[in-house]
């Protein structure tokens, strides 16, 4: 079967591509970084942005399966510059499939498409699409999922997938970033420090990938989102400062309240969008809330629709990452 993989070179694409590798199957990687090692393995390396509608649509020519994993990922910025790959880049893709005859399409999502600024416990696929975030990365997902899901027919199956905070060995974003104000005193508990989180493991994301794949000649699957996590909400703090910990750093215990974080993040966006700064500024309304907000999700649905069954469990996933922290020090 010959397969597309977006964003290929990236911690979750390039797990999936290695995923498809192992079981024979025929792929290339559309992205911007050039992949020499997965060109030596026979990997077919298309070099392009998602904004190049013209490229994106010759690329889907000859191909079974698309697996649309790139995005322009960050809380701040010119919400143009979102829409141009979030959003315009997702519509090439399924023009690109249109065009080409390919008929199945499964689409890497956010669970931050349906932001509310509230708690989300136990939340399930039911609820609205966001239309009111104080960034534009779910704001422009929110749009694209849109369209992948209502480009769903007879020709074109679809399916999108939220995966929330995909982490593990490799991840070069979410634990490193944790890290690195950590030990430079710049990290604070934001609220009470007692909300609970979902995350979800990279190896269990790319189950979820392959799952909706196979799922994608089931009716009842296609045309449809589902939140992929690894079922085992954890509370934010407490698993950070284990991890502190685990790695010989001193827990973070310092705390800020809800309220004068998002003041702060306030500011920090508005200085962001005034001033030549660098960089994602220290705090957002966004961050704030997703440090300080329950973020956990049901997973019946994909249980389910897609036989959808995490492996890698939490604290399994959590000592092979802290082992391979330890030895690269």
């Amino acid at each position: 079967m010959k397969t597309l993989v977006t964003g290929g070179t990236g911690f979750l694409g390039r797990r999936l591509v290695e995923r498809l590798l192992a079981d024979q199957r025929q792929v290339s990687v559309l992205g911007r970084t050039p992949a020499p090692d997965l060109e030596a393995r026979g990997v077919r390396f298309i070099r392009t942005s998602l904004d190049d509608a013209p490229s994106v649509s010759a690329a889907c020519a000859g191909i079974d399966v698309v697996f649309h994993t790139a995005a322009k990922v960050g809380v701040v910025g010119p919400y143009e510059d979102f829409f141009r790959t979030n959003v315009l880049g997702t519509r090439a893709i399924i023009e690109g499939c249109r065009a080409h005859g390919v008929r199945n399409l499964v689409y890497t999502s956010t669970p931050s498409v349906v932001y509310n600024g509230r708690d989300l416990a136990n939340a399930d696929e039911s609820l609205p699409l966001t239309a009111a975030c104080p960034s534009p990365y779910p704001l422009t997902k929110a749009l694209a999922e849109r369209e992948v899901l209502a480009a769903n027919n007879a020709a074109l199956h679809t399916i999108a997938l939220r995966p929330h905070l995909i982490w593990g060995v490799g991840d070069p974003h979410l634990v490193p970033r944790v890290l690195e104000r950590a030990r430079a005193g710049k990290l604070r508990i934001v609220g009470s420090g007692q909300n609970r989180v979902d995350m979800v493991h990279v190896e269990n994301a790319v189950d979820a990938h392959l799952d909706a794949e196979r799922a994608l000649t089931n009716p009842a699957a296609t045309g449809r989102a589902y939140f992929i996590t690894n079922g085992e909400p954890v509370r934010l703090w407490e698993w950070i400062n284990a991890l502190l910990t685990a790695l010989g750093e001193r827990p973070i215990t310092k705390k800020i309240p809800l309220g004068a974080a998002s003041a702060l993040g306030a500011l920090c966006e508005a200085a962001w969008r005034v001033l030549p700064l660098r960089g994602e500024p220290p705090m957002t309304r966004f961050i704030a809330a997703e440090l300080a907000k329950d973020h956990w999700f049901n997973l019946a649905a994909a249980r389910r629709d897609l036989g959808y069954s995490p492996r890698v469990s939490m604290a399994e996933g959590t000592a092979e990452l802290v082992a391979s922290l330890r030895s690269k020090r």
